[in-house]
């Protein structure tokens, strides 16, 4: 894990997002001797971002279902 003053991130700030991406994590160290870790934020999704399933059935299929289902609701 590699660790960088305040201003070698500054001025290297696009490596250091491609190291960060590449080795996990990067430390960067300020004057005042606080440190920060840079690292890749994992991807989030929707959770209704959900595959699609083919049931092998019309688009009026589903619709009929969906009214008979609502029906008897």
């Amino acid at each position: 894990m590699m660790e960088f003053t305040y201003s070698e991130a500054r001025q290297h700030l696009a490596a250091l997002l491609e190291q960060a991406r590449r080795d996990g994590e990067v430390r960067i160290r300020r004057r005042d001797g606080n440190v920060f870790v840079l690292r890749l934020a994992e991807k989030t999704g929707s959770p209704l971002d959900v595959q699609g399933l083919d049931l092998g059935m019309t688009q009026e299929e589903i619709v009929a279902v969906v009214h008979e289902g609502r029906r008897t609701a």
